[in-house]
């Protein structure tokens, strides 16, 4: 069996790809229709803003469906407790529906704020409480919303998956020995997905910053990784 190019090289050498520009295996008509994907899904949310905020409680609903998993994966990431970062999600989608008449358009996707709305919460209580990260794997890499893969998902072999298990359980590990601002980037960056401008209006910092920030994460995780990872 071939194994697919994405799952053959390193954690860290995709990262640097992210980083540093597109790889070649990615052809540009692929990232393309990648992005105009991208664009109608956003599109999409912001339609369901905009009823939500018309009195539509089914259009909230599904923003809630849609970003549900994305708040509860970063939450459960950041404070490292199941039940604290079901909580803490509930939390964050009753405040948005509270504030829900508020948002507007600003060219982000609007999980981006379901985010910020969630990183205030888990900031509020670890400002509050004194608190532990403890690197919780097995539904921060569920199948299917594996963090820092690249390209479309393929179907593996049993040996091929607890590999890919095991890299990213030992990725995360590292991830949760890196500094928190730079912790923080990597998750909203490749964990979450987000953009650059995303991360920086989440994080309160200028692109150039977050760019530089990520730049530096990905260079600690190198020295962070056993080198048969790399």
């Amino acid at each position: 069996m071939t194994v697919p190019t994405a799952l053959s090289r390193g954690p860290v050498s995709m990262f640097a790809e992210r980083v540093f520009g597109r790889t070649s295996a990615v052809p540009l008509s692929r990232q393309a229709a990648d992005d105009e994907r991208a664009e109608a899904a956003k599109a999409e949310a912001w339609d369901l803003v905009r009823a939500a905020q018309d009195g539509d409680s089914s259009a909230f609903g599904r923003l809630y469906d849609r970003y549900v998993d994305v708040v509860y994966r970063y939450v459960l990431f950041r404070l490292g407790d199941r039940d604290l970062a079901e909580d803490v999600t509930s939390e964050t989608f009753l405040r948005a529906l509270r504030r829900i008449t508020s948002v507007s358009y600003q060219g982000r996707d609007v999980g981006a704020w379901f985010v910020t709305i969630a990183r205030n919460l888990v900031l509020d209580h670890v400002k509050s409480s004194r608190f532990k990260l403890e690197v919780v794997t097995d539904e921060v890499t569920e199948p299917g919303s594996a963090p820092f893969s690249v390209g479309a998902t393929v179907q593996v072999g049993p040996e091929q998956e607890a590999i890919s298990r095991a890299t990213r359980a030992e990725l995360l590990r590292c991830v949760a020995e890196l500094g928190e601002d730079q912790r923080e980037c990597i998750v909203l960056r490749f964990l979450q997905g987000l953009s650059v401008a995303e991360t920086a209006e989440i994080m309160n910092r200028n692109e150039g910053a977050i760019k530089a920030l990520q730049h530096r994460a990905v260079r600690r995780l190198a020295q962070l990784l056993p080198t048969g990872l790399r």
